[in-house]
């Protein structure tokens, strides 16, 4: 059934998100809004979108013209599910003056993921699979993640629920001045391009902060064996067991694994939890909550995730002692127990 047939059978009702692993006092919200923070009354960044259809969206050519609506979501996430009704209502009565795409963050989703999605719930809005890098220019830190841009082309609002200040942002963005109005510095805001570490790539220089305030070098000249990244989700194997229970359950796998084998003489090992949906409390609890006893530090911003090329979880990469990557296992590599013994002791 159409959204629109949703919405004439009742009221729309807004509703109040359930996070993956949110405590009380760090709504998804807060998040938001912390994430957004520093945006407000920039000038937007300007870079080209690609749907999963193959159109080109270009945003430096919308802004000073129309005003802008984006919305960060994924497949799995319970809330974005609850808004998308009020979402498609915006995209169905967006006038000429508001451009409204959805953004899949590209967590743990595929194109046939939200393909298939599109379909079951009737959306009809264009929609991005994002690749990192509008999740780096927008600050993702939730899901949905609502950014509102201004005719002028300035960030006038970054926040999570749907709800009277999205709908008043909405308001403000098509009221504001046709356009183009400079941002700090004088020139466009372009996100940087992502550098991407792959297979048979060397690390970068890097010293990733653990949650101890311990620093993890990636290239350590004393190491005398292996080096295992460990790209997870601290919320991984509770939310997703019923939204996506084969990604849970890899997680899982990923965990117990890495338990085994975190004492093997001479393995340097370093947990990283991606920032969707999740601050340094969280890991705190998940490594007590699962006894986990490799480092863990949480990249908030999601700079490794991306620079790694890492889009879902679990995602493991091994690196020989001379710093370079010689292999990668994601979840689906995981159904044999011993898979990540395997993969550490192959040449």
């Amino acid at each position: 059934m159409k959204f629109r047939r949703m919405l004439g059978l009742a009221s729309f009702i807004w509703l109040v998100s359930a996070s993956p692993n949110v405590h009380a006092d760090t709504s998804g919200q807060q998040l938001a809004e912390g994430a957004g923070r520093p945006l407000i009354g920039a000038r937007a960044p300007q870079f080209v979108l690609r749907t999963i259809d193959g159109q080109t969206i270009d945003l430096g050519q919308l802004y000073g013209r129309q005003a802008v609506y984006l919305k960060f979501w994924a497949t799995w996430c319970v809330p974005c599910r609850e808004q998308m009704p009020h979402f498609e209502h915006v995209y169905e009565t967006a006038g000429p003056d508001l451009a409204v795409i959805a953004i899949n963050s590209g967590f743990n989703d595929t194109v046939d993921d939200v393909r298939a999605y599109r379909q079951k719930l009737g959306i009809t809005m264009p929609i991005v699979l994002d690749d990192g890098q509008a999740g780096a220019a927008f600050n993702l830190r939730v899901t949905p993640q609502h950014i509102v841009i201004g005719r002028d082309g300035r960030i006038l609002y970054v926040g999570h629920l749907a709800d009277a200040r999205l709908d008043a942002a909405l308001d403000a963005a098509r009221a504001a001045p046709v356009g183009l109005v400079s941002g700090p510095g004088g020139g466009p805001n372009v996100p940087a391009a992502i550098v991407h570490y792959r297979v048979g790539d060397r690390l970068p220089k890097q010293s990733p902060q653990t949650i101890d305030g311990a620093p993890f070098p990636f290239r350590d000249p004393g190491a005398t064996g292996r080096t295992v990244l460990v790209f997870l989700s601290p919320w991984c194997e509770s939310y997703l067991a019923t939204t996506r229970p084969g990604i849970s359950a890899s997680c899982r796998r990923m965990r117990e694994q890495v338990a085994a084998l975190a004492n093997a003489p001479g393995t340097r090992w370093l947990g990283i939890a991606s920032g969707l949906w999740a601050t340094p409390d969280d890991l705190r609890q998940y490594r007590t909550k699962y006894v986990v006893g490799i480092p863990l530090a949480l990249d908030e911003s999601g700079a490794l995730f991306r620079s790694f090329a890492v889009n879902q979880v679990p995602t493991a990469l091994i690196v020989d002692t001379s710093g370079r990557i010689v292999r990668r296992i994601e979840g689906s590599d995981l159904g044999a127990p011993a898979a990540m013994r395997t993969a550490i002791q192959s040449p």
